[in-house]
């Protein structure tokens, strides 16, 4: 009985912790859809699209797909007509950078810091577009889509529009709810009997080989499985309750970056008419090079820093 006490106490303060950034963002982000705002900034960013292969339209879905999430910026992909390659690409980008306000916030709650944040995401957006495009010669052919976007209604005046993002909100803290407590229950479940324990030594191996200790496991595995946003909870508590410094709470939060919810955003793509094995085999080596590079140069410049220090 304390551990589902417990279980769901933790539970409703990680929901209200997140419910406060997540509401607020969710709200202005949909109702500045129907603003001159998201217009002016894709119309502001169209013309630096040639760097990265893609069309001015493609600003589209990734204005929306950094500003909304994921499936904001499919649906803008579906309205358009581009080139395989040019899906592809959105693709990847879409991957490291998206859901950009609620996720970043949830990585400040965690002890990331912002210029990491930033720099991390746009930083492996960008230079995988890039490289792509210099690479990849081929896929000039039109993108043939399986699903078509769903349409919503447009909302006829500000009244309407306050009500979608009320209601988009609301709902978002809901299906965090949904998902985080039945979560902290079982995460209270398995450290009250030992479990997690194990499981951390399990993993053991492959955190060592990030550069990061085996508490952090917990947060590796949660941002995996169902993402930075929705895993928040678990990495919250896996940072406050088992110790996890803030060197190896950065270095996780660097590798999930790239392949976090692995399996659920790599599937969302087939719809799109892309091979989605490469995107996955992208976005994993993505993540293991750049934390074992980082993890790196971090003990290089510890090291260099008691060398000094002793001298």
């Amino acid at each position: 009985m304390s551990t589902l006490k417990n279980g769901i106490a933790a539970g409703l303060r990680t929901t209200w912790s997140l419910g406060k950034v997540i509401f607020p963002v969710t709200l202005i982000v949909v109702m500045l859809q129907y603003t001159p705002v998201l217009p002016f900034i894709i119309e502001f960013v169209a013309p630096f699209m040639n760097i990265f292969g893609l069309s001015g339209d493609a600003a589209i879905p990734l204005v929306l797909g950094n500003a909304l999430n994921l499936y904001a910026g499919i649906a803008g992909i579906l309205s358009l007509d581009l080139t395989v390659k040019e899906v592809f690409i959105l693709a990847v980008m879409l991957s490291f950078s998206h859901n950009l306000f609620i996720e970043t916030g949830v990585a400040l709650k965690v002890g990331v810091k912002l210029w990491v944040v930033l720099l991390v995401r746009f930083g492996l957006a960008a230079v995988s577009a890039i490289v792509i495009n210099l690479v990849w010669q081929g896929g000039s052919e039109t993108a043939q889509y399986g699903l078509a976007p769903t349409q919503e209604a447009i909302p006829a005046n500000w009244f309407e529009i306050f009500l979608l993002g009320l209601e988009k909100a609301t709902f978002g803290v809901l299906q965090l709810a949904m998902i985080v407590i039945p979560l902290m229950i079982a995460l209270q479940f398995l450290k009250e009997r030992g479990y997690l324990g194990r499981f951390a030594s399990l993993l053991e191996p492959f955190t060592r080989m990030l550069g990061i200790q085996k508490n952090a496991s917990t947060t590796i595995v949660a941002g995996l499985l169902i993402g930075l946003a929705m895993g928040a909870g678990v990495m919250i508590q896996a940072v406050q309750e088992d110790g996890v410094s803030r060197k190896d709470a950065t270095l996780a939060f660097i590798f999930l970056v790239a392949c976090h919810a692995v399996i659920e955003d790599t599937l969302i793509f087939i719809p799109l008419g892309i091979p989605v094995w490469p995107l996955l085999l992208l976005r994993v080596s993505t993540a293991l090079i750049l934390t074992i590079t980082v993890a790196w140069f971090w003990r290089r410049a510890d090291a260099n820093k008691k060398e000094v220090a002793t001298a």
